[in-house]
């Protein structure tokens, strides 16, 4: 004898799926965000450490600037900020989903701090010619190159 279900039963199945299927895809596409931005937050702070090693020992801010913007997301800003004792570089980028979704933007930030290495604040400084931006304690904000805006 074959057990056939009761006629109120069928399709339940059918039903649950329909129910669970756009909650799975909510649940996937805010998974795959969050990778995303772990991801780029990770970028961020490797390319803040990578300048501040750089500028702590006296290479040139611009070349500092491109070194860290190659290595962070797209359209992030640099801050490098050289002083006696320390040299500080902060990234800061805004990550969008890469799909459409409702999500929000992420602002991101990463900052690293080394010591200044002992002859390089006077070097710097020395190459200036004038410009009030150049020197201790100096803000220089790089653009983002070509098609990065």
């Amino acid at each position: 004898m074959v057990d056939v279900p009761p006629p109120r039963e069928r399709g339940s199945v059918t039903a649950e799926t329909a129910v669970a299927l756009p909650a799975l895809v909510v649940v996937l596409i805010a998974s795959l965000w969050a990778v995303t931005v772990v991801g780029a937050q990770l970028r961020c702070v490797d390319a803040a450490r990578a300048g501040a090693r750089a500028a702590a020992r006296g290479e040139a801010a611009e070349e500092v600037s491109a070194a860290v913007l190659r290595l962070a997301p797209e359209g992030a800003t640099v801050s490098i900020r050289v002083g006696a004792d320390t040299t500080r570089v902060e990234v800061v980028a805004t990550v969008r989903p890469p799909f459409r979704s409702p999500l929000p933007p992420a602002r991101l930030r990463a900052a690293a701090v080394s010591a200044t290495e002992p002859g390089v604040l006077p070097a710097m400084s020395a190459g200036c010619g004038g410009d009030p931006l150049c020197g201790p304690r100096a803000d220089l904000v790089a653009p983002a190159p070509g098609g990065r805006e």
